[in-house]
């Protein structure tokens, strides 16, 4: 999706075993709520994720849906994962590729690409939900201007373990003895995880940077109580677990290795150089992107923020 400014709120001091806690910002997006984890004030990346953002939970009318027309990206991946809903993505590689709940949509940007994200015209007859996850992954410096490319992976693709009151699906990278077909462009470990109450999830101890992000639910750490729309960052090598709260819980986990450097991030483009970014805005600006097809009509203008 397209990148939001706002201004970080206050958050309140972690307890002790925590770095920080996050508290998302929100913006309202056409009647359609996005709440933004990352960046933030207390880090600008986990791991590989930079961007991080909740969608919904959202419902749209008969006649209305999702329409984030034609925009581009450089210098990141970006990770799409739904809970409820459809969405219907097509690119300048020419995929038009629709993602249903526990699906993963990986789109590489690194030199360039324009893509779309839309409601299908088939689904739009009915009153229907849109809930998920859509994650930006940093690409290393070595990688930022590999060519583009898209995958699609299905639900039944991604491992899934069930044990002891948790269900535990690995979207991408390696944890808990698990290893993901999507390992992405440095080492990291991105996790939905469904706990009933009282059940416990550990964290990978394995990676760098770690983070829980609470979709659903309330969890417990240390003892200390954190209801949903928190992400928790935890110290390195802590070996830490999540205890679900009296109704359950719902969390991705997310994390992986310290990226190698701090990224410079403008509108949709993240890059380790400031240059590449004003090089991007002009050749948008030109229309030297390649266009979406099948959704040539449209486009999302470079808006006017600070860079």
């Amino acid at each position: 999706m397209s990148r939001l400014e706002a201004e970080d709120p206050n958050c309140p001091a972690p307890p002790p075993g925590l770095e920080a806690v996050i508290i998302p910002r929100a913006h309202d997006v056409g009647g359609f709520e996005v709440r933004r984890a990352l960046p933030a004030q207390e880090r600008q990346m986990v791991g590989p994720f930079i961007f991080f953002d909740q969608m919904g939970p959202g419902e749209f009318l008969t006649g209305t849906g999702l329409d984030v027309r034609p925009h581009p990206h450089i210098g990141l991946s970006t990770v799409t994962y739904l809970f409820e809903g459809e969405i219907l993505h097509r690119d300048s590689l020419g995929v038009q590729q629709a993602i249903a709940p526990g699906a993963l949509n990986w789109m590489t940007a690194g030199s360039g690409i324009a893509h779309s994200e839309r409601s299908d015209a088939a689904t739009r007859d009915r009153t229907r939900a849109l809930f998920g996850i859509q994650s930006w992954a940093a690409l290393p410096k070595d990688q930022e201007e590999i060519a583009p490319a898209f995958a699609h992976h299905a639900a039944e693709t991604l491992p899934l373990v069930e044990e002891d009151g948790l269900a535990l699906r690995l979207i991408a990278g390696e944890g808990w003895g698990l290893r993901s077909p999507v390992t992405g462009a440095s080492p990291c470990f991105y996790a939905d995880a469904i706990l009933a109450p009282g059940a416990r999830v550990p964290l990978p101890e394995q990676h760098e940077e770690r983070a829980a992000y609470i979709v659903s639910g309330s969890v417990s750490v240390a003892g200390v109580r954190f209801e949903a729309g928190r992400m928790l960052l935890f110290r390195a090598k802590d070996a830490l677990a999540l205890t679900a709260g009296e109704s359950g819980a719902r969390l991705l986990l997310l994390g992986g290795a310290v990226m190698d450097g701090p990224r410079h991030i403008f509108w949709n483009f993240v890059s380790s150089r400031r240059d590449r970014i004003e090089q991007a805005k002009a050749d948008w600006q030109a229309g030297r992107f390649a266009k979406v097809r099948g959704d040539e009509a449209e486009f999302i203008p470079l808006p006017v923020m600070r860079g």
